[in-house]
């Protein structure tokens, strides 16, 4: 055995002499957790936020799972639902490369938390060597005797019938059956589940997080909003919530399921902005609703002009009558006299000269509100209060919120509001009006947020709605930002609908409601194709509602009321558009034109659309359709049936001709319908 140098030949070495009675560092808690857990999906950054899904939506975990050595790896996906304590385990199924997937069902509303523990696999690795050793290896008296062992042990934790299985094969393997006799009691794939279900899981490695999904009601999946000003319906007079009935019964007839309403708290006195944003209104003048409070209340009044509590109450319960919810939009600000700003000063932020600063974004001012300082030193009562607020409209029973500009707000705020209110009210949805920096709309989605506004707006040319739109359904954001899709908006009228043609109204129309699973409109401007901005390059309306009331003549020939209701007819009638995940662009050699397609998993509802993006000249190329990969097999010709003409074609093949004019229909909406005839059979399509 060679000397241990000597502490003077370290020290001419330069090196000092060595602890040998130092003290090791601390054991691993763990020693002997052999398996490693990593890349668990789905998991939104390491685990901090939760994913979101649907009720009856299917849950697919995977993870990677591996170990030191030889030995094989059971991994377990673990599941809590909603208020239990106990979890509900399942074996993950083993994939390639140690790769493990594991899938779940969302059955009630509220927070599951979900996890993957793994563990070494000592039954399968016996029964992975046994199946490898010839039938004459002389080890295999000592294989029988651990396998024996390893069966004992679990049948030790098994009663019942499912014990008595166990000691059976326990016996066989003890016993003097045949080799073959042996081994096909081992190799049994019902005695492995058994094993597996009541071995003891030593040493078993967890995942670092417990995660979370989100379940929201089923009517989150897709939906359609219709947003209208309530004061405007009055013509000459000043419309109220109960005089509604005719435009809840036309909101219906085009097929919505939300009707949406700005504020309709009383608006601010002070300060109340004239048509078109004048700054020098007077108390004639309507206002903004946005600009909340004033000497009869604050944002748990309804203004008198549109009626009491209890109109409000009978107009909800008449828009369900018609099948519609109601969503309300929440604007955590105030005008300046609210009654916030005269009982709690302290929860705004003051300029040097002690005022109040109202809201700017340069160079538009919005002398008209008052911005909620969230740094006051009395942040906890402000948010008690503006809790208090979301409460007092549920108890109204409302369940839906569209949350105006809340990227103005405190993250850290609406982490908890939305936690506090869904564990009470599960079924209440939250829509983030935030047309914002991206790390900052997908920052609220991941705090919570049902719905995102999105960029769809300003996603014009087909490579931008191409882009754009395979980042929201592929991309990383797809688990937790849930897009909302608008064409236009009381405050956006966007430059491609700037004295447009109809052609550009109908385009955008079957893009939103087709591209994803909510959409909405701001009506009438919208069927009525308002398109004439306050001034050039402005986004802003002239003559926009926000400030003052119009007069809309629904009834007009012109109207896109009837393509609107055939539009979300099919949305309701084909459950290819019911989500966003399966969304395909295909490639059409024309830059005018773009495809895409949706389809259930089971193939049986597929829907391919195909828009002309230039709403002044007719437009035609060749589109290459993957038939194979949308269920039309084998090389047999399919049906499309076009559901906005009732035009029928068959296609056979992968390419196919397209020609659309904007002056008749600027889209197709197909539906595919598979046949098993010849081809010859379908020539009177042609």
């Amino acid at each position: 055995m060679p000397k241990t140098p000597s502490k003077r030949r370290l020290k001419t070495e330069g090196r000092s002499a060595p602890q040998a009675l130092s003290k090791p560092l601390p054991f691993p808690r763990a020693g002997r957790e052999r398996v490693v857990i990593e890349s668990v999906q789905p998991t939104i950054d390491c685990g901090r936020f939760a994913i979101k899904r649907i009720v009856g939506d299917e849950v697919i975990v995977e993870a990677d799972a591996f170990a030191d050595g030889h030995d094989l790896v059971a991994c377990v996906l673990c599941v809590r639902r909603p208020g239990d304590q106990v979890w509900s385990e399942s074996r993950m199924a083993a994939l390639e490369h140690d790769r493990f997937r594991g899938t779940f069902v969302v059955t009630e509303l509220g927070a599951y938390v979900y996890t993957v523990r793994a563990h070494i696999d000592q039954f399968g690795s016996f029964c992975r060597d046994l199946a490898r050793r010839p039938l004459n290896d002389p080890d295999l008296k000592s294989a029988w005797a651990s396998g024996a062992s390893l069966i004992a042990e679990a049948a030790s934790h098994a009663d019942g019938v499912e014990a008595q299985a166990l000691r059976e094969v326990v016996e066989i393997l003890r016993g003097d059956s045949a080799v073959t006799v042996k081994r096909g009691a081992v190799l049994d794939e019902a005695l492995a589940q058994r094993v597996w279900r009541f071995s003891e899981h030593r040493y078993e490695s967890a995942c670092a997080q417990e995660l979370k999904v989100i379940v929201d009601p089923e009517w989150a999946r897709h939906s359609a909003w219709y947003e209208f000003f309530p004061r405007s319906l009055g013509g000459a007079s000043h419309g109220r919530l109960r005089d509604a009935g005719p435009m809840l019964e036309y909101i219906a007839s085009m097929g919505f399921d939300v009707v949406y309403l700005p504020p309709i708290s009383p608006i601010g006195q002070s300060s109340r902005k004239g048509p078109n944003n004048a700054p020098s209104g007077n108390h004639a003048d309507v206002g903004s609703p946005w600009a909340i409070g004033n000497a009869q209340g604050g944002h748990k009044a309804v203004a008198v002009a549109l009626g009491t509590l209890a109109d409000f109450r009978a107009f909800r319960t008449q828009a369900e009558g018609y099948g519609l919810r109601v969503a309300l939009d929440l604007a955590f600000q105030c005008a300046p006299d609210h009654p916030y700003v005269r009982d709690h000063p302290q929860w705004f932020r003051h300029r040097p000269d002690g005022t109040i600063q109202y809201a700017e974004n340069p160079p538009k001012k919005y002398q008209d509100i008052y911005p909620l300082d969230f740094e006051t030193d009395d942040w906890e009562a402000l948010w008690q209060e503006l809790r208090s607020v979301v409460i007092f409209w549920i108890d109204q029973g409302v369940n839906l919120f569209r949350i105006d500009n809340p990227h103005t707000k405190a993250f850290a705020f609406w982490e908890w509001l939305i936690a506090d209110i869904k564990a009470q009210y599960p079924e209440t949805l939250f829509l983030a009006e935030a047309f914002t920096r991206p790390l900052v709309m997908h920052r609220l989605a991941k705090l919570g947020f049902s719905y995102s506004y999105t960029y769809f707006t300003w996603r014009n040319t087909k490579r931008e709605l191409t882009e754009y739109f395979t980042e929201l359904t592929q991309g990383a954001g797809r688990d937790y930002f849930r897009p909302h899709v608008w064409p236009n908006t009381p405050d956006i009228l966007p430059g491609y609908l700037h004295h447009a043609p109809r052609a550009a109204f109908v385009a955008r129309l079957i893009l939103a409601a087709t591209l994803s699973a909510n959409y909405g409109i701001y009506g009438p401007a919208f069927e009525l194709m308002e398109n004439v901005p306050n001034e050039a390059g402005s986004e802003e309306y002239r003559d926009s509602e926000k400030y003052q009331r119009r007069s809309w003549a629904i009834d007009r020939p012109d109207s896109l009321r009837d393509l609107i209701a055939r539009i979300n007819r099919i949305r309701q009638e084909n459950p290819a558009l019911h989500s966003d995940r399966s969304l395909q662009f295909h490639r059409v050699d024309n830059d005018n034109l773009i495809c895409y397609s949706k389809a259930t998993k089971d193939m049986r509802s597929v829907v391919v659309v195909i828009v002309n993006l230039d709403p002044y000249h007719r437009q035609s190329g060749w589109l290459e359709w993957p038939a194979d990969r949308l269920g039309a097999m084998n090389g047999r010709p399919v049906q499309m049936h076009d559901l906005l003409s009732g035009a029928h074609y068959l296609w056979s093949g992968r390419r196919h001709y397209v020609e659309l004019a904007p002056e008749s229909m600027p889209a197709h909406i197909l539906c595919m319908r598979q046949h098993l005839y010849s081809e010859h059979d379908f020539d009177y399509y042609y």
